[in-house]
């Protein structure tokens, strides 16, 4: 099925205006619904209760109200909210050029793509490839649907991303967390850069990996429908936060663990003779990382069916 896009806009590119058309870049695909259901088997619905008398209220005669003090609102009438509302705009206005690496992934919201419209093809081009010979990244502002947002319009390979950004005060901070910084030593850092080395991949091929738990909850689903009983398996223990960890030791063992799969070119351990300082031999042959299956041959016809 085609992409429908959401909304024709105009991307201000200095004295230059792009008309383009915005499509949502990400679709809802991995959730398994299940319904709510009576004892009966039929399907029930929500309703809104009043909290005061316990009554039924229908949705056509529901107000929206803002809380000032405890239990206390003011009323707003639909014109009201209306006119709240900041009132949308198809002028996109880029507003900066900046690093395009500058943007923290913290701050991605909601992504779209964007394509050129009618008469759009050559500027659009000409943005797209400035963008990628510069290194750079434009900030744009955007009203949508009675907000005001800030965007970051990026380029890739197949065209232009509009990622809607979030503003300061919608991300929390990581120093709330008060996390304690522990110094470690040169060998535990030694060893650590050894794992990471040996699954080192490229790049990110998004097509290599799949929603394993989606699979198996639809095969689950599909022996339901057969009559067959469901089992849950048993969780992995996680270790206990009283449990204490040799560090040194966790870190040789996961190197290992990935010697393992290649024996005939990882050298041979040597018996360490100073724990904090003896660095266990780097395998040649990297780890690959866990990939989903290059054909659908294994996964259940009824999983593939369901998407």
């Amino acid at each position: 099925m085609p992409a429908r896009s959401i909304a024709s806009l105009s991307l201000s590119f200095g004295l230059v205006s792009i008309p383009v058309r915005l499509y949502s870049a990400t679709e809802s695909a991995s959730d398994v619904r299940f319904n709510l259901l009576a004892p009966d088997g039929s399907r029930v619905k929500q309703q809104y209760v009043s909290e005061s008398t316990g009554a039924v209220i229908e949705r056509a005669s529901m107000k929206k109200g803002y809380e000032f003090e405890k239990d206390k609102f003011v009323v707003f009438t639909g014109d009201e909210l209306k006119a709240l509302e900041e009132s949308a705009s198809h002028v996109v206005e880029i507003l900066a050029f900046i690093p395009e690496k500058a943007v923290d992934p913290v701050y991605y919201d909601k992504a779209y793509f964007i394509a050129p419209d009618k008469r759009g093809g050559k500027p659009y081009s000409l943005l797209q490839q400035a963008l990628a010979e510069s290194g750079r990244c434009a900030l744009a502002r955007w009203s949508f649907k009675g907000k005001t947002r800030i965007v970051q319009v990026r380029p890739n390979d197949n065209g232009l991303v509009f990622q809607q950004l979030l503003y300061a005060n919608e991300v929390r901070s990581l120093t709330d967390l008060n996390i304690e910084h522990v110094p470690v030593s040169a060998a535990e850092l030694k060893l650590a850069l050894q794992i990471i080395e040996q699954g080192m991949e490229d790049n990110y091929d998004p097509a290599a990996y799949e929603d394993e738990e989606k699979k198996r909850i639809l095969a689950a689903i599909d022996r339901k429908i057969e009559g067959k009983e469901i089992i849950s398996t048993e969780p992995e223990e996680a270790v206990s936060s009283g449990e204490v960890i040799d560090l040194m030791e966790a870190l040789r063992a996961s190197l290992g663990r990935g010697g393992a799969k290649a024996k005939t070119t990882s050298a041979p351990r040597r018996k360490s003779a100073a724990p904090d300082t003896e660095i266990a031999a780097v395998p040649k042959v990297r780890k690959p990382a866990a990939r989903s299956p290059k054909t659908p041959a294994e996964v259940p016809a009824k999983v593939r069916a369901r998407k």
